[in-house]
């Protein structure tokens, strides 16, 4: 069967979020009622406990699930996977699939229903990132971009001066990359002529390290995965703003589709693969050698703000709508 591929459609959006706020929604403020009854003040009666009760059971279900959505999409956006280095990430959804499994190009996979059509559902789970290139004899890191190439000329520049994480063998490593001296590069560059543009050759990460043998001794060495420092944030109207919000946010809303266990139509092959960004998809191409061929593929995604930046956004509401097209998509609704 030839393979028909489509995919959620990714438009970028251009406004600016208005302000950053914090909020409570109306199921955390009611479940506060009963620690604030605890202080002064009369206590909450067994008729007001019971209203309380029937109030969240007024609230729509779908409310209530979506509230849930929020914290698995800000767990995923908080985590590293750099192209190639995915397994931390896939141990996790692992652990949040049941009856998932783990193939050899490193891709999780979930099978639902059976007979035909045979249909696959994706989410690309890796990302544009680093790894150790070198150690300098005084203990800096030196960077190697892997993943692809950048998707605009300035994207290295947000290592300068930001957080990162290096991944080493003995556990992550907070790192800073280092900001050339403004008095030692003054009058190299000529009047009224632009700063050299920051590129990855010019990333050296201070892990607090004096020698190499100091940087090694914490773990770091050549080859480990190294990323912006992962520091998710909501704010606004349910706004979630983190390196790689987009595909991890729509990840998670396929993850809970898939815990829904939907009837799904014919056979619906759930895939979260890896190394996406390096030529011809292997992870994907793996996939369908393994367990295709597939009458249909689609692909989960979401429209985000800011797009391939540290600070990529994604509404929150967008992933609940998202979860919930793909479940009736698995239905064949």
């Amino acid at each position: 069967m030839q393979d028909r591929a489509s995919a959620v459609g990714c438009p970028h959006l251009d406004s600016h979020p208005e302000g950053w706020a914090h909020f409570g929604t109306t199921l955390k403020r009611v479940l506060r009622v009963p620690q604030h009854s605890a202080v002064s003040g009369p206590r909450l009666s067994v008729g007001t406990t019971t209203g309380v009760l029937l109030f969240l059971s007024a609230i729509p279900l779908f409310r209530l699930s979506a509230q849930s959505l929020d914290p698995l999409a800000i767990r995923l956006t908080s985590m590293t996977a750099v192209t190639g280095l995915e397994q931390a990430m896939t141990d996790s959804l692992l652990a949040l699939l049941p009856g998932s499994t783990r193939d050899r190009a490193g891709n999780v996979t979930l099978t639902l229903g059976q007979g035909s059509p045979k249909r696959l559902l994706q989410c690309p789970l890796d990302e544009v990132g680093y790894v150790v290139g070198n150690i300098t004899g005084d203990g800096y890191v030196s960077l190697r971009r892997v993943g692809a190439r950048t998707t605009y000329p300035l994207f290295d520049q947000q290592l300068e001066g930001h957080r990162v994480t290096v991944f080493g063998t003995k556990g992550p490593v907070p790192g800073v990359v280092a900001v050339k001296s403004t008095h030692l590069t003054r009058g190299r560059v000529a009047a009224g002529a632009p700063d050299p543009v920051f590129t990855v050759d010019n990333a050296y990460v201070d892990v607090g390290a004096a020698s190499a043998a100091e940087a090694r001794a914490l773990g770091v060495d050549v080859l480990a995965p190294v990323s912006l420092t992962k520091r998710p944030l909501q704010y606004g109207d349910r706004l979630l703003a983190g390196p790689g919000a987009g595909r991890r946010a729509a990840c998670a809303a396929l993850v809970a589709a898939a815990q829904r266990r939907p009837k799904a139509k014919g056979t619906v092959v759930v895939a979260f693969t890896v190394q996406s960004l390096y030529a011809g998809n292997s992870g994907l191409a793996s996939v369908k050698a393994l367990l295709g061929p597939f009458d249909d593929i689609k692909t989960a995604g979401l429209p985000t703000r800011y797009t391939d930046t540290a600070v990529e956004t994604v509404t929150l509401a967008e992933v609940d709508k998202l979860m919930r097209e793909m479940v009736q998509w698995m239905e064949g609704r």
